[in-house]
């Protein structure tokens, strides 16, 4: 991997702030299995993660968190930048353990939308309390209580 990282930085006009990007931010990690492989990808949660193993598709399930991942040899990651039809506003810096990429849903409100019967209030009360009492709510634990009174 690093001749070959070597031999493509040769290649670029600008490969001195190339290799100064790799030298502070590139590592080469050698794992035990693949899925370990996945589980150091999942925890560092990239922009962009390709898989070039002999099956890819295999490994698809285990991606919790990458902006966008690329399967296979001739998928590589400028296909999806350039052509292939995904938004190239991902989620970076680790950011995909809890971001999505852009898409129209970003540009959507959504309103929770919430409505119990007596009976099934009533059902839950106990530990909607427990929970709002836990955390020190008062207030909270009395809105139910409240509620179960006229219940009552």
């Amino acid at each position: 991997v690093l001749a070959e990282v070597e031999k493509q930085l040769a290649k670029l006009p600008r490969k001195e702030i190339a290799k100064a990007s790799l030298e502070r931010n590139g590592r080469i990690i050698l794992t035990e299995n693949l899925m370990q492989a996945m589980e150091l990808a999942n925890y560092s949660a990239p922009e962009h993660m390709e898989i070039l193993t002999e099956n890819p598709f295999s490994l698809l399930p285990y991606v919790r968190h990458a902006g966008a991942v690329f399967l296979g040899a001739y998928s590589p990651e400028p296909l999806g930048d350039y052509f292939a039809g995904p938004n190239h506003v991902l989620p970076t810096g680790g950011t995909a353990r809890y971001y999505s990429v852009l898409n129209t849903e970003t540009f959507m409100k959504r309103t929770s939308i919430i409505s119990y019967t007596q009976k099934a209030l009533q059902e839950v009360s106990p530990d909607i309390i427990r929970l709002a009492e836990a955390e020190g709510l008062q207030a909270h634990a009395n809105a139910i209580k409240l509620r179960g009174e006229k219940i009552d």
